[in-house]
């Protein structure tokens, strides 16, 4: 090493921070000490970003704009500098734009009131680096119910941080939310947290924080301990009883046979929030929390899933207890076509942005990308999609392969480009998305005074008929297909696929008018601008839209005659 970048690196870690590039001061600071931050300190001019709501629906703004978290999250044993070599040839590969990755307090606390946040640093280094964006996910009190992400002197000292206690008396293994030692140490962490990205993050690189992971209680449907019991026997809090629109009394009296479960949802909630707003007083980012679902279509007794958690029969208490946090998101490992529309079903709502953090990371999973968008979703992100060698069959793919990763790089490719625009549009027009179902069959949209069919496998030539004692396209077996579909005016719409045939029909089924393609042309957009790239019609129009594998978009003007 010269003497001149000796003197320099001496410098920087003697002042702390410069305006230097980040990727000079990743070289120059690996040998400075883990207080001292490795990015620089420059004036947070960009805008903070936030999720804003208009009309019912919604936009994570980020540079001032709407954005589109087309995405990927890191196995949970990635979240270390050793590991990201392995991560980021994955995020590359699938042509993500956002990288989601936990943070869990045993690295940043390891010793109580000792804070290290090279990790921190490290990751939002290389992701600048990568031209990525963060979605920070704080393992805190909970992970998938456990403490297991907690530092050793929180998860090992039960008696100052106390286990739920189960019907029978026995400690489950998550921590309870009834005790003030357990949220102090949470929410002091997470603060420490918090104000570091304030301090280094000139960039906004970090654009969401999860707060906790999947929490709840498993075999258990709330906390019988003494202290809880107590609670649990005495009046529901009034906010929640006006909230409801319930008439004052205890948990039993107001909500009978759901008393046990709507106590720990509201306890849980209330934890998470005053974790979730002290740490938004520091450093207001979108914060949001995730859930471990239940069934959506038949009953299941909370005793068999995480009771207490955001599941869809619970979220309009959190949304009473925890108004800090701007989203109760489902994490989705249900392969099935009918089971998938009914959990997002249950999230998409007029009070909640739709967004998936976690889906599988089995190739079926990807087609689920244009439902998740023809719902207004803020983004999808599909669990584990690095190389690090770890996979969680059956939830997702037996392999994390180069061939699973180009399953969800596929419709990347096609939205990839239009992000922006897309996510521009979903929050001012009406949108449209569905992927194929198990079955394969067609689909119908209605989009007011026209309909839109949505077929699969098919070649780009002919009608269905056509295709009796021939072969369909290779690879079609399986569901991978989809279609998006965005107003641009009462006639006029973006249309974009991946496998599928997209063709329109008069809605009203009296009308005795014929519809034609007035202009079908296909283009892409720079800069936010629609770029003509050439014309379709003829044999590629007769039959419909259809679309193949490669990344195609359309603006089509209809008309009838």
């Amino acid at each position: 090493m010269t003497a001149d970048v000796q003197h320099l690196r001496r410098t920087v870690c003697t002042f702390g921070r410069t305006a230097l590039s980040v990727a000079v001061l990743s070289m120059l600071l690996s040998g400075c000490d883990v207080e001292k931050s490795v990015t620089p300190a420059v004036k947070n001019t960009a805008p903070i970003p936030s999720i804003v709501e208009k009309n019912g629906r919604f936009a994570l703004m980020v540079d001032g704009a709407p954005y589109l978290i087309l995405g990927t999250q890191m196995n949970n044993w990635s979240n270390y500098p050793s590991m990201l070599p392995k991560v980021w040839p994955a995020v590359e590969k699938l042509g993500a734009n956002t990288l989601i990755g936990p943070v869990a307090w045993e690295q940043i606390e390891p010793i109580e009131g000792k804070y290290d946040f090279s990790y921190v640093d490290t990751l939002i280094t290389q992701a600048r680096a990568h031209h990525v964006r963060l979605v920070l996910l704080w393992f805190g009190t909970w992970k998938n119910t456990s403490p297991s992400y907690a530092p050793d002197w929180v998860k090992g000292n039960n008696h100052r941080f106390p286990r739920i206690v189960d019907p029978k008396g026995n400690l489950t293994v998550s921590l309870s939310p009834h005790y003030q030692a357990t949220l102090d140490a949470d929410r002091k962490a997470f603060v420490k947290l918090m104000t570091h990205l304030k301090e280094v993050d000139s960039e906004r690189t970090v654009i969401m924080v999860q707060v906790e992971n999947e929490p709840g209680v498993y075999r258990s449907v709330r906390d019988h301990a003494p202290a809880a019991q107590k609670l649990f026997d005495g009046p529901v809090p009034g906010e929640l009883v006006a909230g409801m629109h319930k008439k004052p009394g205890t948990w039993k009296q107001v909500f009978g046979k759901n008393a046990d479960e709507y106590f720990h949802a509201w306890h849980m909630a209330r934890f998470i929030e005053q974790v979730a707003s002290a740490g938004h007083a520091v450093y207001p980012l979108p914060m949001f929390v995730n859930a471990a679902l239940r069934d959506p279509i038949k009953y299941q007794d909370p005793f068999n899933y995480a009771s207490g958690g955001p599941t869809w029969n619970v979220i309009d208490i959190y949304k009473i207890a925890a108004p800090t946090l701007r989203i109760e998101a489902p994490d989705i490992y249900a392969r099935d076509y009918r089971t998938f529309m009914a959990h997002i079903e249950g999230y998409a709502r007029p009070d909640n942005p739709l967004f998936v953090p976690e889906i599988g990371s089995d190739a079926p999973y990807a087609r689920y990308l244009f439902a998740v968008l023809g719902r207004h979703a803020i983004g999808f992100t599909p669990f584990g999609v690095d190389f690090t060698g770890f996979s969680n069959y059956p939830l997702g793919a037996k392999e994390v392969n180069d061939e699973i990763v180009d399953a969800f790089a596929a419709p990347y490719r096609l939205i990839g480009p239009m992000a922006r625009e897309w996510a521009k549009l979903s929050f001012e027009n009406d949108v449209w998305g569905v992927s194929e179902p198990d079955d394969h069959k067609a689909q119908t949209l209605d989009l007011g005074p026209w309909n839109a069919t949505v077929s699969y496998r098919m070649w780009q030539f002919g009608l269905e008929a056509f295709y009796k004692g021939y072969d369909r396209p290779a690879g079609s077996d399986m569901p991978t297909g989809g279609a998006l579909i965005a107003r641009l005016g009462p006639d006029e719409f973006l249309v974009a696929g991946y496998r599928a045939r997209v063709d329109f029909s008069l809605n009203d089924p009296k009308s005795k008018k014929h519809v034609m393609f007035m202009r079908v042309e296909e283009g892409h957009y720079e800069h936010g601008k629609w770029v003509f790239d050439h014309v379709w019609n003829g044999d590629a129009t007769d039959w419909g839209l259809t679309f193949l594998a490669q990344p195609q978009v359309l603006r089509v003007k209809l008309a009838t005659y």
